[in-house]
């Protein structure tokens, strides 16, 4: 069964290597054409109502999954659910974060759940290659709302349906996106404490107090016909946040009834502050990319803009050296 399953692995890497070259090197940007590119393979669709619902939703999340793991928490509950924000092409990432701080089995006694998610490709070669690394790995989920920066926002409540849905009974969830090294040592034992009693209504990660941007030339630039106040509710930066398995339920119906914002994580904060919840600011959050020594990287949970091949070395030296004092 291993070899199978290392042979697999290989023809994987070696067809997501083929496809992107050919992609980026003879083949021109397709449009999507309404077909399903997903059509060979066999996925739970459910239609799922939450009872508490009283309104008319303004922005219904009416998305089907195209890809589920809806069995993933069956067996063994997870004391944390990690949710991984990724794109099509960004295979190396994915594999890098299985092979380091996202192995589901790199804790004894601690069960943990990680799961890439994705929306849909308007190539259709892309969304076969992701098909057949899930069918692989089984750690990826993708709705059917097209995959770009301004669907953000979709994709992290995709997450939240799926948690508050299929895994529900989790103590904590992570929220992160696929260039971020994260201190499982530290996240698990110094944060999260699986010792202690769950918290509810937690949420914490590097807390930003700001306003809107209102230059059109800026990647954060917010119209004020969609948002006109001068200031934004407290959130939490995207690249990295915890929170308590209940807030996803209560962040997925409260933006049932909240008008979608493209900035996922201002958006985030806005159901929030709905919901009552203030984000603790945690120090040991980085948004930012920091340099690498081990002293450093011992001090944080997060750390941004990290190339695959920056993970696994930074990886492999921690793990290698962890009896040495700081």
């Amino acid at each position: 069964m291993a070899s199978k399953v290392s042979c697999l692995y290989v023809l994987t890497v070696v067809c997501w290597a083929s496809a992107l070259w050919y992609l980026s090197v003879t083949r021109p940007t397709s449009s999507y054409s309404g077909s399903k590119p997903f059509s060979h393979l066999t996925v739970a669709r459910k239609n799922f109502t939450f009872g508490n619902i009283r309104t008319r939703p303004i922005n219904p999340h009416s998305f089907e999954f195209l890809i589920n793991e809806p069995n993933k928490c069956e067996k063994n509950i997870p004391f944390l659910v990690i949710l991984i924000s990724t794109t099509h092409k960004e295979f190396d990432a994915r594999q890098a974060i299985r092979e380091t701080w996202g192995d589901e089995n790199s804790f004894k006694g601690i069960k943990i759940a990680t799961l890439f998610l994705l929306g849909k490709n308007a190539d259709p070669v892309l969304n076969q290659m992701v098909e057949q690394e899930s069918q692989i790995f089984h750690d990826i989920i993708v709705e059917d709302f097209i995959d770009s920066y301004h669907n953000l926002t979709l994709k992290t409540l995709m997450g939240m349906r799926w948690v508050a849905t299929f895994c529900s009974k989790a103590k904590y969830v992570m929220k992160t996106d696929s260039d971020i090294f994260v201190n499982m040592d530290n996240l698990i034992y110094k944060l999260l404490k699986p010792s202690t009693k769950p918290r509810r209504r937690y949420f914490t990660g590097y807390v930003i107090n700001g306003g809107p941007i209102r230059d059109v030339r800026s990647k954060w630039y917010m119209p004020r016909d969609l948002y006109p106040d001068s200031n934004y509710p407290p959130f939490c930066s995207g690249t990295g946040y915890i929170f308590s398995a209940d807030v996803a339920e209560l962040i997925y119906k409260t933006s049932l009834h909240t008008r979608l914002l493209h900035l996922e994580d201002v958006y985030v904060g806005l159901c929030l502050r709905k919901l009552g919840i203030h984000p603790f600011q945690n120090s040991g959050f980085n948004h930012w990319k920091m340099a690498y020594s081990l002293c450093r990287y011992r001090r944080v949970i997060t750390v941004h803009q990290i190339s695959p091949e920056e993970m696994h070395r930074i990886w492999n030296d921690m793990s290698s050296k962890k009896h040495l004092r700081c």
